[in-house]
Parts: structure tokens; C-alpha cells; sequence
């Protein structure tokens, strides 16, 4: 499994069309991480843990806090450049014997973005191996056209949905195996999935998506757009302000009382 410093984390990932950057994110902040989860899941007790997505993001100052923190920026500019903004968050926390798998399929083919130059952050908020149900990935499919999303009802899944299995050589797959605080990054096109989580474990990571702010949103108004690190470009997005924390509306978190101002 590609693992690279970061002055070689381009070469790995046009590579292989992924690559894991370990120890990206400190054991504190990954654990609020954690209790963010635990309380969306008290706050949304109706939603799957699979399904905390980026509707939920604009209003949430941690939530804000975590995907721009600078460390994840650092990274994600290698691939965008300096100027950043965000297209969209989603935690799929698997919990334990419960977790439902992510069927194969590739990310670009649900995304609203002209044109699609984006990277996908995965934060392993809790350790992630194949036992509680990692992401696997199909190397080098980055090449590949973006197929058809095909409805999937037939098992319980945390998209509904799938691409053509028949399209995916899964003797090819690769688990990406990560501790709590590791990232990978992965292309729009790479082929990639998870399987249920069957063990005694919990499971939760956070998929973010940045995009370069030559990127257009096509569907507006657009949940989260926001703009974390060099210019806007006049035109192409309108971002929104960042949410300020509200002791007993929002979760509270290191630098609450002052996020957003």
C-alpha cells in the first residue's frame, strides 16, 4: 500500500491514483473527531451513521474547523494549489456488527463539479483495517471513464447504490489499512468500495472533498461551499461564512469561543 512522505505524495498518487500520508491529524483532535460522531448520532438519531453527510456541515463550527484545519490544507494544496475551497464532508461511521458496506464506485460519477478536478481527504477518525471494514481500493482505475451509478437495493448499503460490478476486478483490490489520524487520498475516478463492519469494533472516517476554486459547483445553492485558503475566483462559486459556536447548540470543542471571528 502506497505510503509517502509528502514531498512524494503526487508521484504515488498519479501513480496508483491514491496514496496514504500517516499521522496527518494529532490524537486529540481525532478524538473530538470521534465525539463529534457520537454526537451527531444523538442530535440526527434518525440518520444512519452511515449517512452524517454534507448537509449537516454549514451550521456545525467544529465540523468547519476539522476540514480546514491547516495540516489537511498542506496536504491538499500539493494537488489543487494554493487556492482551496471545499465541496463537501461526509462521515461513514460503521458501527460495531452493524455497519453497512460501500458498494463499489467512483466518486466523480455523483458530484455536481465542471470541471471534475477534485481530491478526496479520507481521515481515519478510528483505526481502520479489513476486520471492521476499511476502504478498498482498485489501483491504477483513476484512468478509467466515470460509469453509471446504478440503484442498489438488493442488500443494505450506505449509498443505495453501485457502479456495474461486472467492470470491477476485485482480485486487484487493496485494503487501505490506517490508524486514527492517518489520511488517504484517492482520485474522483478510482474504483473503490468497503465491506461491512462485522467486528466488535466501530469504524467511523471522514471523507472530505476540496476542490481548486477554478471548480464550479453546478448545483445551486450548493449545502457547504466554503472558502479555506487563497482566493475565489469572481464568477465560478459563491462560498459561505464560517458558523460561530453557540454553547447548547453546538458541540463544544478546543477554540470554540472563538472559531469565526
Amino acid at each position: 500500500m502506497p505510503t509517502s512522505p509528502l514531498q512524494t505524495i503526487v508521484e504515488t498518487y498519479n501513480r496508483e491514483g491514491f496514496v496514504v500520508v500517516p499521522n496527518v491529524i494529532d490524537k486529540d483532535l481525532v478524538g473530538e473527531a470521534g465525539q463529534h460522531v457520537e454526537w451527531l448520532m444523538k442530535k440526527h438519531p434518525n440518520t444512519r451513521p452511515e449517512a452524517l453527510g454534507h448537509t449537516l456541515v454549514a451550521q456545525d463550527p467544529f465540523w468547519v474547523r476539522l476540514v480546514s484545519d491547516d495540516r489537511l490544507l498542506d496536504v491538499v494544496e500539493r494537488f489543487v494549489g494554493p487556492n482551496i475551497g471545499l465541496f463537501a464532508a461526509h462521515y461513514i461511521s460503521k458501527p460495531p456488527r452493524d455497519g453497512q458496506p460501500v458498494l463499489w464506485h467512483q466518486d466523480g460519477s455523483y458530484w455536481p463539479l465542471s470541471p471534475m478536478e477534485v481530491i478526496t481527504i479520507w481521515l481515519a477518525v478510528d483505526d481502520s483495517d479489513r476486520e471492521n471494514g476499511c476502504m478498498r481500493v482498485i489501483p491504477r482505475t483513476q484512468h478509467s471513464k466515470l460509469e453509471k451509478i446504478l440503484p442498489r437495493n438488493d442488500i443494505p448499503n450506505a449509498l443505495s447504490s453501485g457502479m456495474d460490478e461486472s467492470l470491477v476486478d476485485e482480485s486487484k483490490a487493496v485494503d487501505i489499512i490506517l490508524k486514527a489520524g492517518d489520511v488517504s487520498v484517492h482520485h474522483p475516478n478510482l474504483v473503490h468500495g468497503s465491506e461491512a463492519n462485522n467486528s466488535a469494533r466501530r469504524r467511523a472516517g471522514l471523507t472530505i472533498r476540496y476542490i481548486p476554486t477554478t471548480t464550479r459547483i453546478t448545483q445551486t445553492p450548493w449545502p457547504c461551499p466554503f472558502l479555506f485558503r487563497g482566493k475565489a475566483v469572481p464568477g465560478i462559486n459563491d462560498y459561505l461564512p464560517f458558523p460561530r459556536y453557540e454553547a447548547g447548540k453546538h458541540m463544544p470543542f478546543r477554540g470554540c469561543e472563538t472559531f469565526g471571528r
